[in-house]
């Protein structure tokens, strides 16, 4: 019998004041995902519904056609504020983990269930060099291999990169 060495999750953040967390935010980069292939000027919106229900609607381009798909989201467990769920096709779930916020909320990172599934977020279409630089050093002590995130196009040119 073969068995798979176990991940060591990263930590989520110790506080996550959803407030704040509310509104638009841009994607700056992420690790490869099939169903995200080839799209540029990705956005997250979260907003509370009128049942007080989390929302996130996420939108992006593919070949010059916008796409997107609405969910929601909700905290998995009450002393752990940044780990929360998120669903966008009953009743299939996936963890969502903010595991770096700035503490002004103008940057987020974010990974699923496993360290193959990893957002940098931030309110601005870029980061400044010095944001970046702390987010990737911080990636790189979780372990992290920074050279896979790929960056996304919030220019108008269509194009992808690496950070």
């Amino acid at each position: 019998m073969f068995w798979k060495k176990q991940e060591t999750p990263i930590p989520t953040v110790k506080e996550l004041n959803l407030e704040k967390y509310l509104g638009l935010w841009y994607e700056i980069g992420k690790l490869p995902q099939r169903e995200q292939r080839q799209l540029t000027h990705v956005t997250a919106r979260y907003h509370l519904d009128e049942k007080g229900i989390l929302r996130v609607h996420n939108t992006g381009y593919r070949n010059g056609r916008k796409v997107g798909i609405r969910g929601k989201a909700w905290i998995r467990k009450e002393k752990e504020p940044g780990a929360l769920y998120v669903q966008f096709f009953w009743p299939f779930k996936g963890e969502y983990n903010v595991i770096k916020i700035a503490e002004d909320y103008r940057y987020a990172v974010v990974v699923g269930k496993s360290k193959e599934s990893l957002w940098i977020l931030a309110r601005e279409k870029a980061l400044p060099k010095e944001d970046l630089r702390e987010i990737l050093d911080f990636l790189k002590t979780h372990g992290i291999d920074t050279k896979r995130i790929l960056k996304t196009n919030q220019k108008e040119e269509r194009h992808h990169g690496s950070l």
